[in-house]
């Protein structure tokens, strides 16, 4: 191939190896922050560190990758690797009360990251869309609760949203205060 036509070709995606490796790492941060739980005694879910490596991910890769991490995440606690709460792992933990929120992350990360990508300096914004997404995940796993427990919808809503609300909320303001220098970080050597 001559040099003219080589410049001719332009890749299809832009993966690059530097991408990957962030995916990869994004996925590993969310297999070690998801099993670090601790149990409460009024809910069958477990206060969870799962949800500030999302946010972490989403920050680092933007929306796009940051939801493939998610996914990674996802697949490799399914295929039997104990990164979901309390060192589990396995589909069988769909059916336990943390299956829905583990569901939850895909449009958490999507809509966190597409929030945090597309207002790049409006910190606000990226708390509305942290916000929302956690909002969507919330559902998602009080519906889990509702139908795997039983469940009134209130009652789901008790034991698996209001106790982690505040945990949550400071969730968020560490991933910004992580996510915002290493984002910059990134955009200055051009990543």
């Amino acid at each position: 191939m001559t040099k003219e036509t080589n410049s001719k070709v332009k890749p299809t995606t832009k993966m690059t190896v530097l991408t990957i490796t962030r995916v990869a790492l994004s996925a590993a941060i969310i297999c070690i922050l998801g099993p670090l739980s601790l149990s409460i005694p009024v809910s069958p879910v477990p206060i969870s560190l799962g949800i500030l490596g999302v946010f972490l991910a989403v920050y680092v890769n933007g929306w796009l990758y940051g939801t493939l991490s998610c996914l990674i995440y996802l697949l490799i606690g399914f295929a039997g690797m104990p990164v979901f709460t309390g060192f589990t792992a396995g589909l069988t933990k769909l059916g336990g009360p943390t299956g829905g929120y583990l569901i939850g992350y895909i449009p958490l990360a999507l809509i966190a990251g597409f929030f945090i990508t597309r207002f790049e300096k409006k910190i606000p914004l990226h708390v509305l869309g942290m916000v929302l997404g956690t909002i969507v995940c919330y559902l998602f796993g009080t519906m889990w609760l509702k139908v795997s427990y039983q469940m009134s919808f209130s009652a789901a809503l008790m034991a698996g949203v209001v106790p982690y609300i505040p945990a949550d909320l400071a969730k968020m303001a560490i991933a910004i205060g992580i996510g915002i220098p290493v984002r910059s970080a990134l955009r200055r050597i051009g990543e």
